[in-house]
């Protein structure tokens, strides 16, 4: 904020404005950083000049372990205005939900009023914060969720995925917020409440509708990518979903165990079948039906032991009590 413009304010006005932290998680993002960097300080700044945030406002990059030249990039941002744009590098890639959990913490560690978090590649709308900051402010919501208005520059296989996602999720007991990704404004209470959340396998979409608190929505069209390429390939997505549903539901176990009486149902009709042919001398010998039914069984068996090993997995990795992330440097 200028000294010109802060003469016209109340002294008790402009230290009543509550202090944001923009979160961007970052990996391998050294293409687009420097303009996402420029989209936001445009954007602070307006904020900061229509007297809706405080001037201690900031920028966090978090660099997930990134091999290119991002961390580097980070620090010269930093070395260019270290009031507006600080940095967090983790020692190792830890995954995007890790990262994004670690930026929060340190948000909330530093005395933030709220953090709002999205992706640094700018296809999250910037101007959907003010919003949020407008529900924060006004409304006292405690979370703001930025919700995608539409999905019609998605793939059609991707549009249709998601909604399977999300569809899948809200059957299995998992509360979510549909088209809704980590683009998001948590403010201080739902923050120090996260933090409590000692879980190894994150997945922050299933976990923040949990919290409580009075919650806001706000509508926005995703963009395109600015630059460089997405970090979430199908096979990234495919588990980032596999993640998700296991951390928050055993109704596969469930399913699986109906699958098994399923089976034995089937095993048992083609066992009354086969003695009735047998009696009224109508079997037929042949390995058809025996192949299609041990294919059918082993296949039953192989899903329900994927789907207990990734129960059991989770169980593995939470039992160790590892840290989620190390974090290397701090600007």
């Amino acid at each position: 904020m200028t000294s010109e413009y802060a003469k016209f304010l109340d002294p008790v006005d402009v230290e009543s404005l509550p202090i944001i932290y923009f979160v961007l998680p970052c990996y391998n993002e050294v293409e687009g950083l420097e303009h996402t960097a420029e989209v936001l300080h445009q954007k602070i700044s307006q904020l900061v000049a229509a007297s809706k945030i405080s001037e201690q406002s900031r920028i966090l990059f978090v660099d997930d372990g990134s091999e290119d030249g991002t961390w580097g990039l980070i620090e010269k941002l930093h070395n260019m205005d270290g009031s507006l744009f600080g940095g967090v590098k983790l020692a190792h890639n830890r995954g995007h939900q890790n990262a994004l959990y670690a930026g929060l913490m340190e948000a909330y560690k530093a005395g933030c009023d709220a953090a709002i978090s999205m992706d640094a590649d700018l296809q999250d709308d910037v101007n959907a914060a003010d919003e949020m900051i407008s529900q924060f402010s006004e409304q006292h919501c405690e979370i703001v969720y930025g919700v995608r208005s539409s999905r019609e520059k998605d793939t059609w296989f991707k549009r249709n995925t998601a909604e399977l996602f999300y569809s899948i999720f809200a059957w299995m007991g998992a509360e979510t917020v549909p088209n809704h990704a980590d683009y998001r404004l948590m403010g201080s209470a739902s923050l120090e409440a996260l933090s409590e959340y000692n879980e190894v396998n994150l997945f922050l979409r299933g976990i923040v509708p949990t919290l409580g608190f009075k919650t806001g929505k706000v509508y926005y069209e995703r963009g395109v990518r600015e630059a460089g390429e997405s970090k979430y390939p199908l096979r990234k997505m495919i588990a980032f979903a596999i993640e998700g549903i296991t951390s928050f539901s055993t109704k596969p176990l469930k399913l699986v165990t109906s699958i098994g009486v399923l089976s034995i149902l089937v095993g048992l009709t083609m066992l009354i079948y086969v003695i009735a042919s047998v009696f009224t001398n109508h079997a037929v010998v042949g390995w058809g039906s025996m192949m299609c039914s041990l294919w059918l069984i082993g296949g039953f068996l192989m899903l329900s032991l994927g789907i207990v090993g990734e129960y059991v997995g989770k169980i593995y990795l939470e039992s160790k009590h590892r840290p989620r992330y190390c974090i290397e440097t701090k600007l």
